[in-house]
């Protein structure tokens, strides 16, 4: 990834839905900057692809962190032109709220809402600069259902939605698309083994999210899918 070539910038890439992003991508030959706390298996996911791994740049970041945030944002730009951000990082607790831990709120809250908030602020003056970007984030069907022992999690997604909404309005008239994929129960290690012995037959998989989330993102016409809710076909768990 040495010329300065346009590339997708994806968080959250170690494992699950973000992992399946960065290997489709990588197969349609886009070239993908890959973020996650877990280096380790970034370099794992790097030397499965094999051939294609001329694809992918990884780099160790925690999102809650906004100097390792926009550091890293400078370093990026140093080889490449972040055409598209991909916001996936993201934890949670399964939690009654008064069962949550200060230390649990603000690492939630830190990773899931100021991380994507921090990501965007990172690339905004240059997608404003060039009058072009895609900024995508990966929400959860809580913003749109009440769901019992997820108070936190629901928190910083429904704090993003509305972030990401009021950005959209304010960055229409520099050509910028801001989307939010909204899934509901997905097969990744976010859930209790249990949960997943349980349900994993009707959950939906990180393979069916990617494939929306590249679609959405090849759209060159005049037409922007700004918000897409995806579940199961026989509905939340």
């Amino acid at each position: 990834m040495s010329d300065k070539s346009k590339v997708i910038w994806l968080t959250g890439a170690s494992s699950g839905i973000g992992k399946t992003i960065a290997e489709l991508f990588v197969k349609k030959n886009h070239k993908v900057v890959c973020c996650s706390r877990n280096i380790d298996k970034l370099k794992k996911l790097k030397s499965e692809l094999e051939s294609d791994s001329r694809l992918i740049k990884i780099y160790k970041l925690d999102v809650a962190n906004p100097n390792e945030v926009f550091d890293t944002y400078q370093e990026i730009k140093k080889e490449a032109d972040i055409d598209c951000l991909i916001n996936n990082a993201g934890i949670t607790s399964f939690n009654a709220a008064k069962d949550d831990s200060v230390e649990e709120i603000r690492k939630i809250i830190e990773t899931n809402l100021l991380g994507s908030i921090y990501t965007i602020k990172a690339v905004l003056p240059d997608f404003i600069k060039k009058k072009h970007g895609t900024i995508i984030n990966i929400l959860s069907v809580v913003t749109k259902k009440i769901f019992e022992n997820s108070s936190v999690y629901s928190a910083s997604k429904q704090g993003l939605l509305a972030y990401t909404n009021v950005l959209r309005e304010e960055v229409r008239e520099h050509n910028i698309r801001v989307i939010n994929i909204i899934p509901g129960a997905t097969k990744t290690p976010i859930w209790s083994n249990d949960i997943l012995e349980k349900y994993s037959q009707r959950m939906m998989t990180p393979n069916d999210i990617s494939k929306i989330v590249f679609d959405v993102f090849s759209l060159n016409t005049n037409i922007v899918a700004e918000e897409i809710v995806l579940r199961p076909i026989k509905g939340d768990l």
